[in-house]
């Protein structure tokens, strides 16, 4: 199977909790690390995304340590969702 990691940055305007964090992360922005499959059979290259990593702190903080932990797909657009509907 091949696979490949891609990385994006997503920004939260307000404070967030991950299922499985401590305690909420500050506003920011974040890179996220995604983990995808190639989707064998297609005509044309097709890829599906099986996993994800949010690295800590944000980008802008200053910190001596970072971390990368693994997040659930569905809980990260679910917390994108939120944070970007209208108030």
């Amino acid at each position: 199977m091949t696979s490949r990691t891609t990385q994006t940055v997503v920004r939260f305007s307000s404070p967030f909790r991950l299922p499985g964090f401590d305690g909420a992360q500050p506003a920011g922005e974040y890179r996220v690390d995604y983990d995808e499959e190639l989707i064998d059979g297609v005509s044309r290259l097709a890829w599906r995304r099986v996993g994800a990593f949010i690295h800590l702190p944000a980008i802008a903080a200053q910190s001596t340590t970072q971390q990368m932990m693994p997040i659930h797909l569905s809980d990260l657009e679910t917390v994108l969702e939120k944070d970007h509907k209208p108030s």
